[in-house]
């Protein structure tokens, strides 16, 4: 029988604690995020998946055409990006790293031609923090535009590696078009489900103006980009409430119950937050990365989820069922 309220975490198999929750009966999905597997580990991650016993579905995500890091070129005083997209953006423009906790002023694209990566160079002292390969960034000005296809060829190699492997769920990161969805699934199958993550304006304008419901295909509100994407912080609150209307299965995942990171006890708004997304109709949540990447944080967040589940979702649940 289906939860009144689904919980999905985001997890990688060669994690020490993935094994203990990918049995754990209060989950309904774990999302294996693509983003931080280097290719040559792509094979080992999924042996490790398969070779764990679990009860707990899971979900393959794949990036399509969100900005990542591919490289990094540090110098004495200044450091410059290779990204996994082709990009054309005015410039100078501030670019924001670390889901918009640090930044810097992108100076310049050198674009050799030929089959070259452009180099993105930036300006002295900034970012602060060190950057990694894997990580996402966000170019907010209006002329940015990624120039090459959504699935470069590397990405379109990792997506047959994991289809050849029998996945049947994915997540598809920064869709903003049907067409995006209609190309992935030539890679992976057309009856497989999929996750369709909005992170971007241009995929709001999608859901407000182009999106119609089929069959396995579900919204993710995905919250750690959106929130930098959107114009101004206080939009997310409108595209919150957009995404659910227009997909009732939809997703909402990241920035949920972060203060597990630092205490032991969530804060009041963390439960607060979670009633308010009830509330307006999300019916499946989902952990990020950072709140996930410890097994005692996870622990945490998983236990306070169930608690409020139970006795906040299910007696507002049944409460409405009964005046019906």
């Amino acid at each position: 029988m289906p939860r009144n309220l689904e919980l999905l975490v985001t997890l990688s198999p060669s994690m020490p604690h993935f094994a203990r929750f990918a049995q754990d009966t209060r989950l309904d999905g774990i999302r294996v995020n693509s983003a931080m597997i280097y290719a040559h580990e792509m094979e080992d991650e999924l042996n490790a998946a398969k070779a764990v016993r679990n009860s707990v579905p899971l979900y393959f995500d794949l990036k399509g055409r969100q900005l990542r890091i591919r490289k990094v070129i540090p110098f004495a005083d200044h450091v410059e990006l290779e990204l996994n997209h082709r990009i054309s953006v005015a410039c100078p423009t501030p670019v924001l790293f670390k889901a918009g906790e640090d930044y810097a002023l992108l100076l310049e694209i050198k674009d050799p031609g030929k089959g070259q990566p452009q180099r993105l160079v930036f300006e002295p002292g900034k970012p602060k923090n060190n950057l990694k390969e894997g990580e996402s960034l966000c170019i907010r000005h209006p002329t940015f535009r990624v120039v090459d296809q959504a699935f470069p060829s590397y990405e379109v190699e990792r997506i047959k590696k994991v289809a050849s492997y029998g996945w049947t769920r994915y997540v598809l990161s920064y869709v903003e078009s049907q067409r995006d969805i209609d190309e992935f699934r030539q890679y992976v199958g057309k009856d497989v489900e999929i996750v369709a993550k909005i992170e971007s304006r241009r995929g709001l304008d999608w859901v407000a103006n182009g999106y119609k419901p089929q069959d396995n295909v579900r919204l993710l509100t995905a919250r750690g980009d959106l929130y930098v994407e959107v114009n101004r912080p206080h939009e997310m609150l409108e595209a919150q409430r957009l995404i659910i209307e227009k997909d009732p299965q939809a997703i909402v995942g990241s920035r949920i119950l972060l203060s597990l990171c630092h205490r032991n006890v969530p804060d009041a708004v963390d439960f607060s937050e979670l009633a308010w997304l009830y509330d307006i109709g999300y019916r499946t949540m989902m952990l990020c990365d950072d709140l996930c990447i410890r097994e005692d944080t996870l622990a945490r967040a998983v236990n306070a989820f169930d608690s409020f589940r139970t006795d906040y979702a299910d007696t507002r649940h049944a409460l409405v069922t009964r005046s019906q």
